[in-house]
């Protein structure tokens, strides 16, 4: 089980099931909306989730055709991306999450798009755009 919040706390979750996907996201959008120079994402099942409190408070953002995002109209915390292209699925963003969830082997996304001052040096395997890249 994984359980986490937003940062004032208004918002929590759950999810059960297993984390199918890790990755951390290196695409300019991405590191717009977190202020970071990248984030990084567990995906989990979507009838696995579900929030335990506050859900009166989380927005949805359309990024864009494809995904949507949720966030806390409080505090602004960033909770998870849907994408239209991968029904069933969440990717919750890991900095919210309590703990240390089990993860799988991870991955960089968009490295195309990262940050010019970032190097990635942790032998993780890189994609230039999408997964699918």
């Amino acid at each position: 089980m994984i359980s986490g919040r937003c940062e004032c706390g208004s918002v929590t979750y759950e999810a059960g099931g297993n984390v199918s996907d890790f990755s951390h996201c290196h695409c300019s959008q991405c590191r717009r909306l977190h202020g970071a120079p990248y984030v990084s994402f567990a995906g989990v099942d979507e009838d696995k989730f579900k929030w335990t409190s506050g859900e009166e408070h989380v927005k949805i953002y359309a990024s864009s055709q494809k995904n949507d995002r949720y966030f806390c109209d409080i505090c602004g915390s960033h909770m998870q991306v849907r994408s239209h292209l991968e029904p069933g699925v969440i990717y919750l963003t890991l900095g919210t999450t309590d703990g240390d969830p089990d993860l799988p082997a991870g991955y960089h996304q968009f490295a195309d798009s990262k940050a010019p001052w970032v190097e990635i040096l942790d032998g993780l395997p890189t994609y230039p755009g999408p997964i699918d890249d």
